[in-house]
């Protein structure tokens, strides 16, 4: 099920005034139940992987803490929560192996062994990568980890620790909430207050903005240019993939906007998933901005057991290098996803190697690091240096990545960004431009959260009639400008496939 489906529009009021209607000692059950049913209408056959990786997580939870309390030496203690911890991420990340890498692993062995002339062949297996597999995954390994650091308690009540995993809002794309967050709400199952319905509305209504009518009108340029690639050159492949870096933008955070409204109107604080992150001044503040809660994920049960900063500058870096590698594999099982990540992360390890130069030259030549001029200049190396990334993370395999990259490099059709020609590439020119205006209402409401300026606290502080108003008339404008496909067709949000 979709947010912007039909169905959720008929889901969301049931779920909601059933859950204020019954008692609020048997609310969690009905959220489970409706999560459940949230997640079935998408392949009902595959709610088995995410029950079995739920009584995992659930049943390692309690096996660490038994071997907690057991008068044992501390270093066989030790011993056994570690053998508990590696069980459940074995059977976890054997489930992920298998749905989602097993055949791309097997391609990637055969064309090795194919380059020393070894015909074997491997047989591949035709399975549907399950939606949401990779976020509720490691949402219910960070439990088990969290358990093992005393930072949580073992939930005993199975149903209460199920609808941690499967809350519906956040099931198949996140953000992936810590179990020292959501399960706690769980645990108490809040009930909304007047602040947070007006929030929840607003939220909801940014997020579809930022889907419906950027993401999904940006998503039809840049589908005909990447789709057709070899009938385009030069600056057609820089609008597409400037266009890009706002379409996977407003796609996942509208996602993750949308998913923290509907947890508000039933009382529940989802952690912000985006923060401003083209604003970013540096790569690394990019990172801290974008996908916040996978990126911190990676931090703190990836990069720290690696040793983090701890183990000297060379092996920092390398702890960086695989982090990013491993996070580009964690988006999907293709080449150009890995070298999406190490490009990052190696714009970060050179940055932090060239930090003492940088900060020389800067020195030397006098330049004021809080001034709008370099401010702007920042922002925009920033921009440029991700968005090379995001070609790679779009692009089909590696050969059109380079195809691409090259034209753009020798890019010498300047002239059709003033011609028309890009009014022929799914758009007309009133979506075109229709597109740019919201890009930039985008943009400002960026700049007001960068400066801390949240707009619609403003809007919440209005009177009734006003905030009312507001409502109709910007659904009403998404209704209205909304790509909804020829017949309803709702579009997926690109995240699912990860």
């Amino acid at each position: 099920m979709l947010f912007n489906s039909f169905g959720f529009f008929v889901f969301l009021p049931i779920v909601l005034i059933i859950y204020y209607i019954i008692p609020p000692k048997v609310r969690y059950l009905w959220l489970l139940a409706a999560s459940y049913f949230f997640y079935m209408c998408w392949n009902a056959k595959y709610v088995v992987l995410l029950l079995g990786s739920t009584v995992v997580t659930y049943i390692s939870g309690l096996v660490l803490e038994w071997i907690k309390k057991q008068d044992w030496s501390e270093v066989r203690i030790c011993r056994w929560k570690k053998t508990c911890v590696a069980a459940s991420f074995v059977i976890n990340l054997s489930i992920l192996f298998v749905f989602k890498y097993f055949n791309f692993v097997i391609e990637t062995i055969s064309e090795i062994l194919a380059v020393f002339r070894a015909d074997v062949n491997f047989t591949v297996v035709n399975l549907l990568l399950p939606v949401g597999i990779s976020f509720y995954i490691f949402q219910a390994l960070s439990y088990t980890v969290d358990v093992y650091r005393d930072e949580i308690y073992a939930e005993k009540n199975f149903f209460r620790y199920a609808l941690f995993v499967s809350f519906f809002p956040q099931l198949v794309s996140g953000p992936i909430e810590r179990s020292k967050n959501l399960l706690k709400q769980i645990n108490t199952m809040p009930t909304a207050t007047g602040e947070d319905v007006r929030d929840g509305i607003l939220l909801m209504i940014w997020g579809f903005f930022q889907k419906i009518v950027i993401a999904d009108r940006i998503g039809i340029f840049v589908d005909t240019i990447y789709g057709n690639y070899a009938e385009y050159t030069g600056w057609y492949y820089i609008v597409a993939t400037v266009l890009f870096a706002f379409q996977i933008y407003c796609d996942f955070a509208g996602y993750s906007i949308i998913a923290m409204g509907t947890a508000k109107l039933m009382g529940f604080r989802l952690m912000e998933n985006f923060n401003a992150p083209y604003l970013a001044k540096s790569v690394s503040e990019f990172w801290r901005r974008w996908h916040i809660s996978l990126s911190s994920w990676f931090m703190d049960y990836l990069y720290i057991p690696l040793g983090g900063n701890r183990k000297g500058i060379a092996r920092k870096q390398m702890n960086k290098l695989i982090v990013f590698a491993v996070s580009g594999l964690w988006h999907g099982a293709n080449w150009t996803f890995v070298i999406w990540g190490l490009l990052n992360g190696l714009y970060q390890v050179v940055a932090d190697v060239l930090k003492p130069i940088r900060n020389k030259v800067k020195k030397i030549c006098g330049v004021n690091e809080k001034s709008i001029g370099y401010k702007i200049v920042a922002v925009v190396c920033t921009f440029i240096m991700v968005d090379i990334s995001w070609l790679f993370f779009r692009a089909n395999d590696i050969e059109q990545a380079m195809y691409m990259l090259k034209s753009i490099f020798t890019a010498h059709n300047l002239w059709i960004l003033l011609d028309g020609s890009l009014y022929t590439c799914g758009l007309d020119s009133k979506n075109f431009m229709l597109m740019l205006l919201a890009i930039g209402v985008l943009l400002v409401a960026d700049m007001c959260k960068y400066k801390g300026i949240t707009i619609r606290k403003y809007i919440e502080q209005q009177d009734g009639w006003f905030r009312w108003l507001f409502y109709a008339m910007t659904i009403t404008f998404i209704l209205l400008t909304g790509i909804w496909g020829t017949e309803y067709n709702e579009a997926n949000f690109i995240y699912f496939q990860f």
